[in-house]
């Protein structure tokens, strides 16, 4: 408690001593504008060949450097950024779709990667497996807040695509 009356006292006696001088100081401003340039690797800004090429190359470094693959990553949100855009501007490119419904069943945006898998159509058997999959969490997500009839759905399109051991026991509980 003594400290802090003596740096008071301390504080008060240099406004006293600041009052009683006049000091004239200049400031000068400057003022630095900096231009970022756009990323030479923006997706809106590439072919849909680059976008899938970028697309395979973040997926692989994304593989490497996260023990979880999650969209909210750096490098799984290029991967699935670059896929997007190459779908998008070759629509009728199927690999492309494909790929991005593949990305995103991988990172575990499971109503992006079911509403891709149900745009495509006719699947593969690895496909319809990734699919199923989707529907399956959704499934659950749809038990766990109570709504039967959307897990009912989302079961009976999994099972269109592969059965599992997960749709079956969420189907014994509706």
């Amino acid at each position: 408690m003594k400290k802090l009356h003596m740096l008071t006292a301390l504080v008060l006696t240099g406004f006293a001593a600041a009052q009683d001088t006049t000091t004239t100081t200049e400031t000068t401003t400057t003022t630095t504008t900096t231009t970022v340039a756009e990323p030479v690797n923006a997706p809106a800004m590439m072919s849909a060949d680059e976008n899938f090429a970028k697309a395979q190359e973040y997926a692989v470094q994304a593989d490497v450097a996260y023990p979880i693959p999650f969209y909210d990553r750096t490098l799984w949100k290029a991967a699935v950024d670059h896929a997007y855009y190459a779908a998008s501007m070759e629509a009728g490119n199927r690999d492309y779709s494909a790929y991005l419904a593949q990305l995103y069943t991988k990172t575990q945006w499971w109503i992006n990667a079911y509403n891709a898998w149900t745009r495509l159509g006719d699947l593969n058997d690895q496909e319809k497996e990734w699919a199923s999959l989707s529907a399956a969490k959704l499934a659950y997500m749809a038990l766990q807040r109570g709504d039967k009839t959307m897990a009912r759905m989302y079961v009976e399109k999994g099972m269109a695509w592969a059965d599992s051991a997960s749709l079956q026991a969420i189907m014994k509980r509706l």
